[in-house]
């Protein structure tokens, strides 16, 4: 993985807008509030309608939220059924941000991030009133208000599509060549691509780096802290540009 290396740093540098995805880079949302808890309740919910067997069983195997109610969009898409389970794990998130832990160095990294005037925005697939309950609780929803981009009761729009990143180019006014978008996962790398946008992962364990190594994502363009951005960052001004 990346450190403090010369291409980190210019990737670094030279971004003037910074797109964040919230659960990983910014904080771990379910480390307490167990996303397989909320997947497994959401399959109960379908089975007290009469929908058992809904998702897949492959589906049920990843505990994750977010995949078992694309599974279900995919099934019925346009139902009302649909609106049901995003506003239900929306709930589910926004309890989660009361037991959510920070990512390590998060916090003085958006910080200083902005005292460096570059301008922050959330790109995610997780509620919007999530994201910003969160950012309250740490006194940091002023870093990147209003630009908070979250998920859609049109799944079709989360990522990898590059919905919620056009957004936010968009709404900034930002070229895509001076921006960063940061992330842990492949849908995050996949939408920055497609929206012409550099990419940093963040990887806290190996099987996250895996993961978007696979992706595409070079290894000189991962790291596994947000330690070396903040050493960045936190240069003198002539070394960093």
């Amino acid at each position: 993985m990346a450190e403090d290396t010369e291409n980190l740093r210019e990737l670094i540098v030279r971004a003037r807008f910074v797109l964040f995805d919230f659960d990983g880079p910014i904080c771990r949302l379910f480390a307490r509030h167990s996303a397989e808890r909320i997947a497994a309740g959401m399959v109960r919910g379908f089975e007290e309608r009469g929908l058992r067997g809904l998702p897949p069983e492959e589906v049920l195997e990843q505990a994750d939220p977010q995949v078992v109610m694309r599974a279900v969009a995919a099934r019925h898409p346009g139902s009302d059924l649909i609106t049901e389970i995003e506003e239900q794990l929306t709930q589910e998130e926004l309890k989660a941000t009361a037991t959510a832990y920070p990512t390590p160095y998060a916090d003085p990294v958006i910080q200083t991030w902005v005292s460096v005037d570059a301008r922050l925005a959330v790109t995610t697939n997780n509620s919007a009133r999530a994201v910003t309950k969160y950012l309250e609780s740490r006194n940091l929803v002023h870093c990147f208000a209003p630009h908070i981009y979250g998920r859609t009761q049109n799944l079709d729009l989360l990522k990898p599509d590059p919905y919620c990143v056009n957004r936010a180019l968009g709404a900034m006014g930002a070229a895509p060549a001076a921006a960063l978008s940061i992330g842990d996962a492949p849908t995050d790398y996949e939408a920055a691509m497609r929206a012409g946008v550099s990419f940093l992962g963040y990887a806290r364990n190996a099987r996250k780096e895996e993961l978007l190594r696979n992706a595409g994502v070079k290894r000189e363009y991962i790291v596994s802290s947000l330690a070396p951005v903040l050493k960045i960052l936190r240069s003198p001004t002539d070394s960093r540009r």
